[in-house]
């Protein structure tokens, strides 16, 4: 790992971070891809083989752990927890070479635990303190406190 040129971010050198927007505390792992207006909190931890387009924001002493791609229109809050190869989705109807003239906003609060090889459509809202279990598909907004699993995902208990 080194050090990137503003305090202390480290930075692994296998990784392209074009983006000056990230707090300090923060490390990113091997083989990262950041775009250069993607916002990254403090103390976060961007685990190896992610990538981090451009309309994203990030808070701060949130984990990504390995195999996620977060894509234009993402909102992450503070303390959030994205399990391994979590899969988002930013267009309803994606078709190659034709682009939306905005992406769906998905905002996932502050809290936030998402289990590994979740997927999480486009537009959604995943309230505070809510836990999405592994495996699931989130189709709908989730209120706050809550825990969903499955495919698609529903209601299993309040936390």
């Amino acid at each position: 790992m080194m050090n990137s040129e503003n305090s202390r971010i480290l930075i692994h050198p296998s990784s392209e971070v074009k983006s000056k927007n990230i707090g300090e505390n923060t490390v990113i792992w091997q083989y990262v891809v950041v775009l250069p207006a993607a916002v990254i909190g403090k103390n976060c931890n961007i685990n190896a083989h992610c990538f981090i387009e451009n309309d994203v924001v990030i808070g701060d002493n949130v984990t990504v752990k390995c195999g996620v791609y977060i894509w234009d229109g993402i909102r992450i809050g503070n303390n959030v927890f994205i399990g391994p190869n979590v899969t988002f989705v930013n267009d309803k109807y994606p078709r190659s070479k034709q682009y939306p003239k905005e992406y769906l906003k998905t905002i996932i609060e502050d809290n936030v635990s998402i289990g590994a090889g979740s997927i999480i459509l486009g537009g959604i809202r995943i309230g505070r303190k809510s836990m999405i279990g592994a495996g699931s598909v989130i189709t709908k907004d989730v209120p706050e406190g809550e825990l969903w699993f499955g495919n698609p995902a529903k209601f299993v208990r309040n936390i």
